[in-house]
């Protein structure tokens, strides 16, 4: 009987190669990454929406983008880790106006950004060639390149160039023989405000502008 068992075990036993068994033990990695973000602004109405403004909503819509990157990654212990991920973002957020006797317009902001994301991780053990990760920060931005479409005439929302957003999110990490590919899904929540106040109609009901942004990543490591 004892026997019989132990041919039923090993029966249903199936051996799994561990890949980069040793990637645990160096204390810095580099890596890159494509990335997916979805982007609006989260807008607050001024005082003025209600009483000045004649559009009846003022809103944004989410917009797709794409980012591509670098990672830097450190070991701290055995549950721990440091992330710089610079990286370069091409952006379309917009501004759309609503009005009742007209058509709608819309305020579209083109242009690139560089980011600088310095994140915690904590990583969960390690199960064969695969294992699950969190991950939260904060993130420096600076726009290096606006694209604005010229229009004679026609009053323009201002916006900031710089932000500093909160980002946390979470990952799988899957291991193969010659590298370590991640999945990654991350929230951002801009908490400067990038409206520039003007005299135009574009800025009469807006009374702060700020980023949110969901990102998927694959990260290669």
């Amino acid at each position: 009987m004892a026997l019989m068992g132990f041919q039923a075990q090993a029966q249903g036993y199936k051996y799994v190669r561990k890949h980069l068994e040793r990637y645990d033990d160096r204390d810095i990695h580099y890596g890159f990454f494509f990335a997916l973000p979805v982007t609006r602004f989260s807008i607050r109405h001024s005082p003025a929406f209600m009483q000045q403004d004649s559009a009846y909503r003022i809103y944004s819509p989410n917009k797709g983008s794409f980012r591509v990157g670098f990672v830097v990654n450190a070991r701290l212990n055995d549950r721990f880790d440091v992330r710089l991920t610079p990286s370069v973002s091409l952006f379309s957020r917009e501004v759309q106006y609503d009005y009742p006797n007209s058509a709608s317009k819309v305020e579209r902001r083109e242009s690139t950004w560089v980011d600088l994301p310095l994140l915690l991780k904590y990583k969960s053990e390690r199960r064969n060639n695969s294992r699950m990760y969190l991950l939260a920060g904060g993130m420096f931005s600076i726009e290096s390149n606006v694209r604005r479409k010229e229009n004679i005439g026609v009053s323009r929302l201002s916006t900031g160039t710089m932000d500093f957003s909160v980002e946390y999110g979470l990952g799988f990490e899957q291991f193969f023989e010659y590298f370590k590919l991640a999945p990654e899904l991350r929230f951002s929540h801009g908490l400067v405000n990038l409206y520039r106040p003007t005299t135009n109609a574009a800025g009469i009901g807006i009374d702060r502008l700020t980023t949110h942004t969901v990102t998927l990543y694959l990260n290669f490591e």
